[in-house]
């Protein structure tokens, strides 16, 4: 695979995002493209971005549980990058964030306040890193037509992340057993799904640790002052407009994400 065709799919992913309309998959399109092409062509993509004001403010872990991965057909984590311009505070306007057929997620985030530089990072260091974590719907998208996605597709395309929202609530996490956490959704007022922090790679932690080494070997750090989603501990549930929904990380507080 070479430069000038990992640029020509950042180009086109970022073409998609822009203009709101999904490519074919990658694979398809080039079937010997590696993970390393990949996260090659997604530093394009974030590129781009980053050129037209987008500021990287943390990152993201994707396909982390069991339930997703059988949901995509995906069996291994990937990781993306979040910008300012993807942080919602408030109504999530789906017009305005060029959302294409996005999809809600409930996640513990870690905010820190500590860099962590992989490889070699433990669970124990993201503890001592976080200053906090919180309640956070992660609305992943896909420019990919109709989520027909390989690790690949996926990966190349920023881990298939739309638009975030945090909660207000912040907490300790050395106050609380994370694996443990209990997680309940509810859509338009209806119970709709539950977990526990388990289901991401048997704890939040290990998940972002893994993040933390994984992006050592591309030469990038988790920063402090960084926002990490560390992974769905639910399935992934269709979002449209004129939907709500809610997650309540017990114990902690609540995150409400409203498409309008």
């Amino acid at each position: 695979m070479t430069s000038t065709n990992n640029a020509a799919f950042s180009d086109a992913l970022y073409d998609a995002l822009r203009g709101r309309h999904t490519i074919s998959p990658l694979v398809e399109q080039q079937a010997s493209l590696t993970i390393d092409d990949a996260y090659a062509i997604s530093l394009g993509f974030l590129q781009r971005r980053t050129a037209d004001g987008e500021r990287v403010v943390g990152k993201k872990i994707g396909v982390t549980s069991k339930a997703v991965q059988d949901m995509l057909g995906v069996h291994q984590p990937d990781f993306g990058f979040l910008t300012d311009w993807m942080h919602v505070e408030g109504d999530i306007d789906v017009d305005a964030k060029a959302l294409i057929a996005p999809r809600a997620e409930a996640e513990i985030a870690f905010i820190l306040k500590d860099r962590l530089n992989g490889p070699g990072v433990t669970p124990a260091d993201v503890i001592a890193a976080t200053e906090a974590i919180a309640p956070c719907f992660e609305i992943v998208d896909s420019r990919i037509r109709d989520w027909k996605i390989s690790i690949v597709d996926t990966v190349a395309d920023n881990a298939s992340c739309g638009v975030f929202v945090l909660g207000e609530a912040r907490a300790d996490p050395r106050a609380h057993d994370l694996p443990n956490l209990h997680v309940t959704v509810t859509k338009n007022g209806a119970p709709l799904s539950e977990g526990y922090g388990h289901a991401v790679q048997g704890d939040p932690a290990m998940a972002v640790a893994w993040l933390a080494n994984t992006l050592g070997t591309y030469g990038v750090t988790l920063e402090a002052g960084d926002v990490i989603l560390s992974g769905s501990v639910v399935p992934l549930e269709p979002a449209a407009k004129g939907d709500r929904f809610e997650m309540t990380l017990h114990g902690i507080g609540t995150c409400t994400a409203n498409f309008i």
